[in-house]
């Protein structure tokens, strides 16, 4: 763990410069807006280590896949969201020479995420080689208002000496990835304009030809004074700037604001975008900074209003929590149904920024509750948009008839992972995208979803997985054989109980929804059925059988689900008896050495049960978590949520405490010391559950929304606020009582403690605390 952030409720503070937390800093002070992202790196030269990152939604690259071997239905490539050209980049020079961080003296040195804000703001005094000392203060947003702008204010202040300062403030189209598998550089620049005061950058990735313009104007002020600037303009081959020196006295501050316009071909045809960078950097340029900066807090203020979750008592806790919602908020606004949420979001290359199950596994829970339901619709509706490639996927490995298998890594519906094991096993991904369906649909109440897009992508799961399983002679049931489950320190595995589990659930549920589509349908359900050309007196009934004799793997000594197949002729030593100096495993064991182990990356059978929990009693679910959460070691970063949700469930409350601090602290503390790499924005979800689900024991089945709250001895009170069939509450948590509070336009019913509460539009209602 690295512990050097200060605590603080509504801010993530750095004091004191060390480049050694560098890069992690880069990835924890992160700014996004759904439309773009950008690392925290300074705009001035650093010579010290840095990952550079800006990153612009939609843009991709299908970089080679690197092995010594090939088989047949192997990803062809592996896509990454690509470092995009440097829009943030201002050269500072005091007297001729450069202000490095890395080289210099620093002072005084804070650097500041305000998280209600949205902005970062750095904060140091700087001495250089000849003992000149400058104050600096810069601060930086991407707006969430004008979602193709982002504005930089840099000031300087001499505060020994009357000198030269000056600002070189360019667009850089010379980048690389840091993961580029041959050390390629990804862009080629199609168009440079610089003049007077402005500046423009067109380029153009290779292969797929996606196209990014970039466009920055600038204004510069000497106290309260705005200046009549002529900078000098630069151009070198792929980099435009102007540069702007002026005398500036001690005590004086010179500021320069620059406002920038970042656009795409994802958003505008090749010809106009050009054009329409020039208009969007100008309608930034003319409302300014502080316009600008204000209409940004102003739709941050609306996204807290509705997500917000507020803690009393517990400093870390509210900063984790806090942390998680603003990177979750940032990343996916939910307003294009061609995006979704990459694992490391914009803070970072790790899986190359693309699509997993941890969407629809993870998210679409936060999103269902926190944000207007279109926006989980448009995350389904990506998937369905898929549906195609999803098919393409499975008939390379040799399935047929509309069976769909959606990847595991994706841009475009195309699976781009590149590790077998996970690419060709970790087939539980399906039955993630097939519950999303059901999950939203039981807290939306839009059945009609399922007559539009939900129907066809279930069918194609429903197909697939009648189609991967096997009929055993021998158990005379059916199994599925060489999978890998959300272990993954367990590899090509037979019988994972929490895939079988999640396949005779879609089987079972689209059964459900081929006769619910039918009677609310019937045209639109004979367009599918024509469509997919399906059999419905051949199919249904294998489906049925399956669901009727589908292996699972049980101990009758233990009275547990087994994880898969053998998992007890593994040693069973517990996590608590390892060797501390070898944590995590995965950076000290060699692969074969896990494999062989019983050590569990993250819940797989846990995960069953906390999808389906209404299945089981309270004595199954403790005796599960009890035997599986000792062997597990929690090196997934969507594993401890899922433990915290159970284990308040079972009323291990500081275990359940204990798991909350570690997924919303995360990244903060770095527990797996791997935040130089990025954030991990999917599993900042399940920080959210562990909440709302854990805690707040929140649940939906049935057509009812329950509540089973607890609150922490750690905490004097808690509260969050969710959305149910479009009814919006406010739940209230403390020692003495749970007040829920209707912010809905309609009266609700729902089940406090298994009491049933009613609360009117604009009312309270108090039940008292178990």
């Amino acid at each position: 763990m690295k512990e050097y952030l200060k605590h603080d409720e509504w801010c993530i503070i750095e004091e004191g410069f060390n480049p050694d937390n560098h890069q992690s800093s880069e990835s924890i002070f992160s700014l996004g807006n759904g439309k773009m992202g950008q690392r925290a790196n300074f705009e001035e030269t650093y010579s010290g280590p840095s990952l550079q990152g800006s990153y612009v939604a939609g843009i991709y690259y299908p970089d080679k896949t690197r092995v010594g071997w090939w088989k047949n239905g192997y990803p062809e490539y592996f896509a990454k969201v690509l470092n995009s050209p440097n829009w943030i980049g201002i050269d500072v020079q005091v007297d001729g020479h450069y202000l490095d961080l890395y080289t210099c003296k620093t002072e005084n040195f804070k650097r500041t995420l305000n998280m209600k804000e949205g902005y970062l703001l750095r904060e140091f005094t700087a001495t250089m080689d000849d003992g000149k000392k400058v104050e600096i203060s810069a601060k930086r947003f991407v707006s969430m208002a004008d979602t193709e702008n982002g504005a930089i204010r840099y000031s300087v202040t001499p505060l020994n000496f009357d000198g030269k300062i000056a600002f070189t403030a360019y667009l850089d189209g010379d980048v690389e990835n840091e993961d580029s598998n041959y050390d390629e550089k990804f862009w080629n620049i199609i168009e440079m304009e610089a003049h007077n005061g402005e500046a423009y950058l067109v380029t153009e990735t290779k292969k797929l030809g996606f196209r990014a313009a970039f466009g920055m104007k600038i204004a510069a002020s000497i106290g309260d004074s705005k200046l009549n600037i002529s900078p000098e303009v630069l151009k070198k081959e792929s980099w435009v700037a102007n540069r702007i020196e002026r005398t500036v006295k001690e005590g004086e501050c010179f500021t320069i604001d620059k406002i920038a316009g970042v656009c795409s071909s994802h958003n505008y045809s090749k010809d106009e975008l050009l054009s329409a960078t020039k208009k969007v950097t100008a309608a930034g340029f003319n409302k300014g900074f502080d316009a600008l900066l204000l209409e940004h807090i102003k739709m941050w203020a609306d996204k807290w209003v509705l997500s917000d979750i507020r803690i009393k008592g517990d400093v870390a806790a509210q900063q984790g929590i806090r942390f998680n919602i603003f990177h979750l908020n940032q990343t996916y606004t939910g307003e294009d149904e061609r995006l979704n949420v990459g694992p490391k979001g914009f803070t970072g290359e790790k899986y190359g920024g693309s699509t997993y199950w941890d969407t629809e596994a993870y998210c679409v829970p936060f999103y269902i509750a926190t944000a207007p339901s279109e926006v989980t619709r448009n995350l389904l509706v990506y998937r369905y948009k898929h549906l195609e490639n999803a098919i393409k996927n499975a008939e390379k490995l040799g399935f047929k008839n509309g069976a769909a298998l959606y990847p595991m890594v994706t841009m475009n519906g195309e699976e781009c992972h590149n590790e077998w094991e996970i690419t060709f096993e970790e087939i539980h991904r399906n039955g993630a995208i097939a519950f999303a369906i059901h999950n939203y649909i039981r807290h939306t109440n839009d059945e009609a979803y399922l007559a539009e897009y939900g129907l066809e992508v279930l069918m194609g799961i429903s197909r697939f997985w009648s189609q991967r399983v096997t009929f055993s002679e021998e158990r005379q049931k059916y199994v599925m054989l060489g999978v890998t489950g959300p272990n993954e320190y367990e590899n090509n595995i037979n019988n994972n109980w929490y895939t079988n589990k999640m396949a005779v659930w879609c089987l079972k549920y689209t059964i459900e929804a081929l006769a619910k589509v039918k009677a609310m349908n019937e045209t639109r359900y004979n367009e599918i059925i024509a469509k997919t050309s399906f059999n419905y007196h051949e199919e249904i009934p294998r489906w049925e059988d399956i669901i009727g004799n589908m292996h699972f793997p049980f101990n009758e000594k233990l009275n547990v689900f087994m994880q898969q197949d053998g998992f007890m002729d593994k040693e069973q030593i517990l996590v608590k008896d390892l060797n501390p100096a070898e944590r995590p495993i995965n950076q000290y064991w060699s692969w074969d050495r896990i494999l062989r182990s019983c050590y569990i990356k993250q819940a797989d059978t846990l995960q069953g049960i906390y999808v389906f929990e209404e299945e089981y009693d309270l004595e199954t679910i403790k005796r599960n978590f009890e035997f599986y959460e000792p062997r597990t070691v929690h090196e997934s970063s969507l594993s401890p949520c899922v433990h915290s949700v159970l284990a308040a469930k079972i009323g291990d409350y500081d275990k359940a405490y204990e798991m909350y601090l570690r997924t919303s602290r995360l990244d903060i503390d770095d527990y797996n010391h791997e935040a130089h790499e990025g954030l991990h924005i999917t599993s900042m979800a399940g920080t959210w559950m562990a909440i709302v689900e854990g805690f707040g024991g929140k649940r939906v089945h049935d057509g009812q929304l329950f509540l089973n709250p607890i609150i922490p001895q750690q905490w004097q009170e808690y509260s969050f606020r969710i959305s149910f069939m479009g009814n919006d509450l406010e739940v209230v948590v403390n020692n003495k009582e749970i007040s829920i509070i209707s912010h809905a336009q309609n009266d609700i019913t729902l089940n406090v403690f298994e009491q049933e509460v009613k609360v009117s539009p604009g009312q309270s209602t108090s039940i008292d605390a178990k």
